[in-house]
């Protein structure tokens, strides 16, 4: 998706998660203004014993596994390209993440490093 993301997209994607993923689902997510507005938090609450959010301190790239990926993502799996434009970069990140897919062991890498259990 480009652009900014709003209120709605984040409510349509948990809803989406909701949908596909059976059990609890935890959202482990920063201090994003949508990820805060009242719009959000009212539309989460209606989720409330299948949805489990917890929010991130302000600054904490060390707590949040996202940010092992992306770094993963620039040192390995992208390193030394230089796309032309943002549909081959956008291209470039789609197939990483479909490789990516297919070796857990760094998946599960990106939470090991993060000092909470999960």
């Amino acid at each position: 998706m480009r652009g900014t993301i709003t209120s709605p997209y984040v409510i349509a994607f948990v809803r989406h998660l909701l949908r596909w993923i059976p059990g609890t689902v935890f959202l482990f997510w920063d201090g994003l203004n949508t990820h805060r507005s009242k719009k959000t938090r009212a539309a989460l609450v209606e989720h409330h014993p299948r949805l489990r959010v917890y929010r991130l301190p302000a600054y904490a790239p060390e707590l949040n596994p996202d940010e092992g990926l992306w770094a993963w993502m620039k040192q390995h799996a992208l390193a030394g390209q230089c796309p032309p434009n943002l549909q081959v970069l956008e291209q470039a990140i789609r197939q990483a993440l479909r490789r990516l897919r297919r070796r857990p062991q760094i998946i599960r890498s990106f939470f090991q490093r993060c000092p909470l259990s999960f």
